[in-house]
């Protein structure tokens, strides 16, 4: 299993992985309020109704940080990751957590009924496969219960080789667990289809350089001079098309 994340993205007036490194384990979007996908993680929303009907009402009354995080069943052995879609980086869990995840396919958000333990993983990724989804939506979500822990959970945080030095690299070697890079992603902007996620997510990739990777995305999401949307889908763009 894999959860991806964007090491420098900001949050709280940090990066999201010097913020991973204080804390010392994974949080639920409940409890940071951020998210690489929706946010309606709270009393109420989408996200709050999907694990209510998901998990039978099992955290409906709990605390946030008692929720599950949220990763892929990485079922190809992708080196960027089960789900790259939300993140340049990803933590690849250690396979005992295999034992409290649940999974399901396709995404929450679609309200799936297709869902169970790692009993259910055969089946769940036989529809992944048959699907014949896009890249960056192909992926079996995981559901990982009763807590992250980077020292003893996490096998390795693995990140994109533009962050093997500064302060990314820095809060990683933190975390408690071992780092590896995997090959990266960087995209010519000058190829990118405005059809994919429209003309301003391409407009504000060019604007970031005749090649861009991980590093440049986060440096429009922390200037704060753009919209989100189009942040996360300038990443969406880097994501499909910037495999090397």
């Amino acid at each position: 299993m894999t959860i991806q994340f964007h090491p420098d993205w900001p949050f709280s007036g940090q990066l999201v992985i010097e913020s991973m490194a204080r804390d010392g384990r994974y949080r639920s979007q409940f409890e940071t309020g951020i998210s690489n996908g929706g946010l309606t993680a709270h009393p109420g929303g989408d996200r709050w109704r999907w694990e209510s009907r998901l998990f039978e009402a099992r955290y409906d009354q709990g605390e946030p940080e008692a929720r599950p995080v949220y990763g892929a069943w990485n079922r190809r052995a992708d080196p960027y990751g089960g789900s790259p879609r939300f993140g340049s980086a990803h933590l690849r869990l250690r396979p005992q957590v295999l034992g409290r995840a649940t999974f399901c396919f396709p995404d929450s958000v679609f309200e799936p009924t297709e869902f169970g333990d790692a009993d259910e993983l055969t089946r769940l990724e036989a529809l992944a496969d048959a699907a014949g989804h896009d890249y960056l939506d192909d992926y079996v979500e995981a559901h990982v219960h009763e807590g992250l822990s980077f020292t003893t959970d996490v096998e390795a945080v693995v990140l994109d080789p533009c962050h093997a030095e500064g302060s990314v690299a820095q809060a990683a070697a933190q975390l408690g667990c071992p780092v590896e890079y995997h090959p990266g992603f960087s995209v010519r902007t000058a190829d990118l289809d405005p059809e994919f996620r429209g003309a301003p997510a391409a407009a504000l990739a060019r604007s970031l350089g005749e090649v861009i990777t991980p590093c440049d995305v986060a440096t429009a999401a922390r200037s704060g001079k753009h919209l989100p949307q189009t942040v996360k889908y300038v990443w969406h763009l880097l994501a499909r098309f910037g495999r090397r």
